[in-house]
């Protein structure tokens, strides 16, 4: 779904249908965002102003919470999401390096997309494959035991 093409009526839709069932519940913003997130796969900036107009806050208290989880984005990803994680035994095994291999081979740092829109790099805390650290995904795809010369190959996979 393009949000740039998307006129005021289709966006005040979508948004009183993701409001809709979190009205009047404790910690509904958050939820919402989410729910946001999950259509849109970022926190759209128009989509933002319909959300704070809908609810009655300020813009800013939506920022406040975007900007102060790191599971929300402000910008599209790219198409393949890339997550290194950083959870202790893959950190211990390995992790940094391949962030720096990732990066290096994308030429984006942790939180950036490509420029050919094609690639998002993120650092997580864990995926909950311990046992098969270090471990990285793309998209939903595990990969385990990564080494930082195998990266060029598991990324040209998705180009």
């Amino acid at each position: 779904m393009d949000i740039d093409t998307m006129d005021v009526e289709q966006i005040r839709k979508d948004v009183d249908e993701i409001c809709k069932p979190w009205e009047g519940r404790p910690g509904n913003l958050i939820m919402i965002l989410h729910e946001i997130q999950n259509r849109y796969s970022y926190v759209p900036r128009r989509i933002s102003f319909e959300v704070a107009k809908h609810l009655s806050i300020p813009l800013a208290r939506i920022y406040e919470v975007i900007t102060f989880y790191n599971y929300f984005k402000l910008t599209p990803p790219g198409k393949h999401i890339v997550s290194v994680c950083m959870g202790t035994a893959c950190y211990l095994k390995g992790a940094p390096t391949l962030v720096e291999a990732m990066g290096n081979h994308l030429g984006i740092k942790p939180g950036e997309t490509t420029p050919d829109k094609n690639f998002y790099l993120q650092v997580v805390r864990c995926l909950g494959c311990c046992g098969l650290a270090p471990v990285i995904t793309v998209g939903q795809k595990v990969y385990s035991g990564v080494k930082p010369e195998q990266v060029p190959a598991i990324l040209a996979e998705y180009k």
